[in-house]
């Protein structure tokens, strides 16, 4: 398998500690040489808050970081970049805005070329095939559900396992993901808050401080911590 090199985290804040320290290590695994990143915030509303926030973390970091939205022309700032992060917040906007500003085909396009993907919760939900498995409400219409297509897998962020003692009556995110494979054969990839996934070289590897599930039709979930290389 051919795969990109990716760097998918469940959440960019665990808690008790600050924005990305807990992906502080595999960032700087991931980048490796690399230093010019560019943030993409349209999963927020306040894009300039949101950015200022990222732009001032990756720098601390060592890196060289500007946001998307800092000139005019959202596809040439993303074909002068060595490396991408996209930020969580809400999916279908995220979505949306990618879609709008044509930078769906753009980031295939320089993922293709060599470019780095990273990407945290909605961030991460973008890179699969769809975002079939967001956890988010529906706050705008996308044209289509029909994502980044990066990796070949689904994923679900900020998985929560089961509360035996919840009094709740509403499905459990387990049970919601089952639903999804009764419509659909791709497999997803549960991250729980903590959990990465680390792509390139053929292989997908989980990193991080929790474990993840791997949900696959008519197949019980298989549970996996890390570090451990995930094979689907």
């Amino acid at each position: 398998m051919t795969l990109p090199k990716l760097l998918l985290i469940s959440t960019s804040t665990v808690f008790g500690t600050g924005y990305l320290d807990h992906a502080e290590a595999e960032i700087r695994n991931t980048m490796g040489a690399t230093r010019r990143v560019l943030f993409i915030p349209y999963a927020l509303a306040d894009h300039a808050t949101y950015a200022s926030k990222a732009v001032s973390r990756f720098e601390r970091m060592g890196f060289q970081c500007r946001s998307i939205e800092d000139g005019t022309d959202p596809l040439r700032a993303l074909n002068d970049a060595d490396a991408v992060f996209v930020g969580g917040g809400n999916t279908f906007r995220l979505l949306k805005a990618l879609h709008e500003l044509g930078l769906i085909e753009g980031i295939r396009r320089c993922v293709g070329q060599g470019m780095i993907y990273m990407g945290a919760s909605a961030g991460s939900n973008v890179a699969g095939p769809t975002i079939r498995t967001t956890n988010d409400m529906p706050i705008v219409e996308p044209p289509t559900l029909k994502a980044l297509n990066l990796f070949p897998y689904q994923i679900n962020p900020h998985y929560l396992d089961t509360d035996p003692d919840s009094r709740h009556m509403g499905e459990t995110r387990e049970e919601r993901l089952q639903q999804y494979l009764e419509e659909n054969q791709t497999p997803v990839i549960a991250l729980r808050e903590g959990a990465m996934l680390s792509v390139g070289e053929g292989r997908i590897r989980l990193r991080g401080v929790s474990g993840a599930r791997v949900f696959r039709r008519d197949r019980a979930p298989e549970e996996w911590l890390p570090p451990a290389d995930v094979l689907i």
